[in-house]
């Protein structure tokens, strides 16, 4: 089977790199445009770029799909199966029609639930026991298509959005070969989804990232958790505003939400509004990050 792949960050790479590993014939993939990065903004490729280069695979990158450029390069490739991994942009009708098995996602959530872009980090902030990956027919909406298969996995009770993308991504990328084998016998389920269980999962904002001592303890360790790596939560301890990478928190009655309880080698605590949280790893202000009782060797709170 023929098949064009189409993503664009690590999580994309890393089912491609699978697709690889399991011999599938990929004819070309597609990806991001590349981008400034870093202080030099030097344009930089992106990790499915570097991967089919290594593979030796022809890459294409359209600055959009709705002009007839893109569907001119994928009319001549004549693909039988177009496959989406965090490509970032949205398949046209024109494209959607194109291959004969039609074109197939893999989603960092389980379907309906948590459509969008950022599926992983919500399910983080949410405190969700499960995580999961799907496998879908793309249709012409946001995560709407026919359910294929879907796995499932634990979230760990300290575990970040980052350390759950990374688990994520194997489990998509096996995910994905099962999906394309399905296809190829046949065997492939459509499954429609269940719009009155649909919710989403809108991009993260550097202003979610303040913590709020009101809250419950438990909501601060899963903003905590939730916006790391980006755009990580930060919290203001006396007058000065930290990055917060890890914390741990428990409930009882420490007085009013925001206070310094203590502060030394295990972290720092401070009273929220059911309990209290101490944040043990951070970084100041054009520091480090490092954990909070090195942080305290050099720069006492209280």
């Amino acid at each position: 089977m023929k098949i064009v792949f189409m993503g664009t960050p690590d999580f994309a790479s890393v089912s491609l790199e699978k697709l690889y590993s399991e011999d599938f014939d990929i004819a070309a993939v597609f990806t991001q445009p590349d981008k400034p990065k870093n202080r030099g903004m030097k344009l930089a490729m992106s990790p499915v770029k570097k991967l089919a280069i290594e593979h030796g695979t022809p890459v294409y990158q359209p600055e959009n799909l709705k002009d007839g450029t893109a569907l001119k390069i994928l009319e001549d490739i004549r693909p039988e199966l177009i496959i989406v991994v965090a490509y970032g942009k949205l398949l046209p009708e024109s494209i959607l029609n194109l291959p004969k098995y039609g074109c197939i996602n893999i989603h960092g959530s389980i379907l309906p639930k948590y459509r969008g872009a950022a599926p992983i980090q919500w399910t983080v902030l949410n405190g969700d026991k499960t995580a999961g990956v799907t496998s879908m027919f793309l249709n012409s909406g946001m995560d709407t298509g026919d359910i294929i298969f879907t796995r499932e996995t634990p979230v760990g009770e300290a575990e970040t959005s980052g350390q759950l993308f990374d688990r994520l991504a194997i489990l998509g990328g096996e995910l994905l070969c099962d999906t394309v084998r399905a296809i190829e016998s046949g065997h492939a389920p459509r499954t429609p989804q269940n719009e009155a269980f649909a919710s989403y999962a809108p991009p993260l904002k550097k202003e979610q990232s303040i913590i709020d001592f009101n809250d419950t303890y438990k909501d601060i360790l899963n903003k905590i958790r939730g916006l790391n790596p980006w755009p990580v939560a930060k919290a203001e301890i006396a007058g000065t505003q930290f990055k917060v990478f890890s914390a741990i928190g428990k409930s009882g009655s420490f007085g009013v939400p925001g206070t310094i309880i203590s502060s030394g080698q295990d972290g720092i605590t401070v009273a929220c509004g059911d309990g209290a949280v101490t944040i043990t790893e951070l970084q100041a202000p054009g520091g480090r990050r490092m954990s909070a009782g090195e942080y305290l060797r050099g720069h006492p709170i209280c």
